[in-house]
């Protein structure tokens, strides 16, 4: 028997007259059709198995597509993206965005790196890039796009941050999305901030460069078998409240943001970032700021991320996306309670106005180091012989790991690149903060597997 609540009733299989994701010419097509004429996407596909299967699949049909093994890939992917270069053994070129020095979080990718990468690696099978970024962070994707197409390259963006970037939300503010600047392949999780179930995804094609065909067959090798209707029906649902609701929604989305801006002005140690008092002029590295997600900063206020979290968890009862290092993160949607946003301003103030006296955090506990060299691909590091080593020992020495904090799963260190002392300082404060990091290798974070 099923658990009580849950939509047994909807948890079907390929019978007649409910169609197959995997060869839809029924009910899933023409609701993949309205998906894709609501978001503005030559063609959609429903995604149970979440971004991560779309990524997967993209850059899987990219590779075979243009029969070439290297991509040029923004540093700051999601461990998505690091598993698809994995899989397929490809070379990664890598983009690493600016620090912004007030968060300790990467900015955007600019053009002009996509340029300079494209002359360094013409033959790459596609440009890969994530706008918005966890904390918000949006690249000029319409330039960059422009750029791919005149090198002949595909432009693949993980866009799991960002499925509110469609075109009725245009006129509230929420512009610069990968669909509309002109990107190949956009992966989106509405399931983020938009109404519908966790592991639902979207996969939008606008392609000269890459087959429909070979996106359809990787999505065949990566995403299950026995799709869960489900969670089918929560993204046509989805749609369907948009279409209905979503112009009323947006404004007022709009609307709160504005207001919990305007409310947090007097904050003089918690920093929110490009809200109240800052602003994205404030942030040079920064091509667009997206203003629903609110990052806030402790370190001036003597909290670390997670510390801060626990206040607003214990206190206001706020359960955050996440917390990492001096920062943490709230989500917000269009489909928030009206004054939730009002009642997250009062509890920064009132947070604000008890840690007066706190000594600010030091500086090192929101420094996200600058990547080592890579001595080998990922997948040759992955299949070498390693060992363990200490993490004081294991300076110059070559990864065989990948280390994150998760979320938002960024690695901070992927196999193949030459481990720095910044890395192991990073590490180091990271942890005094609170923050856990993931290994991927068997010693548990006291050691680090490490080349022959």
């Amino acid at each position: 028997m099923p658990a009580p609540g849950l939509p047994a009733g909807w948890d079907m299989t390929e019978v007649p007259g409910v169609d197959d994701l995997h060869d839809a010419d029924g009910i899933l097509a023409d609701a993949m059709a309205r998906t894709a004429a609501l978001w503005g996407a030559k063609r959609t596909w429903y995604l149970v198995n979440g971004s991560t299967c779309g990524i997967l699949a993209a850059i899987r049909a990219a590779v075979i597509s243009s029969g070439r093994t290297a991509v040029i890939c923004a540093r700051n992917c999601h461990k998505s993206v690091y598993h698809a270069i994995e899989l397929n053994r490809l070379t990664a070129h890598w983009l690493v965005p600016p620090v912004d020095p007030a968060f300790g979080i990467y900015g955007s990718i600019t053009p002009t790196m996509v340029a300079d990468a494209l002359r360094a690696c013409p033959d790459a099978a596609a440009v890969i890039l994530t706008s918005p970024t966890y904390e918000g962070v949006l690249s000029d994707l319409a330039a960059i796009a422009a750029l791919c197409h005149a090198a002949n390259v595909p432009l693949i963006v993980d866009e799991a941050h960002g499925a509110h970037y469609l075109p009725l939300a245009a006129a509230h503010g929420w512009q610069g999305g990968a669909i509309a600047a002109g990107a190949d392949v956009i992966i989106q999780s509405p399931h983020k901030t938009l109404p519908s179930l966790t592991q639902t995804a979207l996969l939008h094609w606008n392609s000269s460069f890459i087959p429909p065909q070979e996106l359809e067959r990787q999505l065949d090798v990566f995403e299950t078998s026995s799709p869960s209707y489900p969670l089918m029906a929560s993204l046509d649902g989805c749609t369907g409240l948009l279409a209905e609701h979503g112009d009323a929604w947006f404004a007022a989305w709009r609307a709160r943001l504005q207001r919990f801006s305007g409310a947090v002005r007097p904050l003089r140690r918690l920093r929110v970032l490009c809200h109240g008092m800052d602003d994205v002029s404030a942030h040079p590295d920064f091509f667009a700021h997206d203003s629903g997600k609110i990052l806030v900063n402790g370190a001036a206020a003597g909290l670390t991320g997670p510390a801060l979290a626990e206040l607003l968890r214990r206190d206001w009862q706020f359960e955050t996306e996440m917390s990492c290092g001096a920062n943490v993160l709230a989500m917000t949607s269009p489909c928030d309670e009206e004054t939730a946003l009002d009642r997250f301003a009062a509890a920064l103030l009132v947070i604000d106005a008890a840690a007066a006296q706190n000594a600010p955090l030091p500086a090192s506990a929101q420094v996200l180091p600058t990547p080592g060299p890579a001595a080998c691909s990922i997948a040759q590091a992955l299949f070498a012989p390693h060992t363990a080593l200490a993490l004081q020992h294991a300076v110059g020495r070559t990864s065989a790991e990948y280390v994150w904090a998760y979320p938002p799963g960024v690695p901070l260190l992927a196999p193949g690149e030459v481990i720095t002392p910044e890395f192991i300082a990073a590490c180091t404060a990271l942890a005094a903060c609170g923050t856990h990091l993931h290994h991927t290798g068997l010693g548990g974070g006291s050691t680090l597997d490490v080349l022959l």
